[in-house]
């Protein structure tokens, strides 16, 4: 019964003359999660995006750390189901399937 109660990523590029950081905080809350994506380009104000999914909408998906994490235990055991898929959620907040 894992359970994801936060999780944040966080991206930079330096390219000049426009560094780019771009930052993932995605929260569990009693309702489900809300996602804020918060991107800096340059020395521009930080454009920042917020949004939430339901509890029905999330239900069984993993988020990219918990996937990451379930990889590593499947390793450790030395096992792998053929043709496993899980419901997710990616760095980006969208919902989709992991496929291994």
């Amino acid at each position: 019964q894992l359970e994801t109660l936060e999780q944040e990523e966080q991206e930079c590029l330096e390219l000049t003359p426009h560094p780019t950081e771009k930052t993932t905080h995605i929260v569990s809350h009693e309702h489900g999660m809300t996602v804020t994506r918060t991107l800096q380009e340059g020395g521009a104000e930080p454009r920042c995006h917020s949004f939430s999914y339901g509890r029905a909408r999330l239900r069984a998906r993993l988020l990219e750390g918990a996937s990451l994490l379930l990889l590593r235990v499947l390793a450790r055991r030395q096992t792998m189901p053929p043709g496993l898929v899980f419901p997710a959620i990616n760095s980006e907040g969208d919902l989709c399937t992991f496929s291994y």
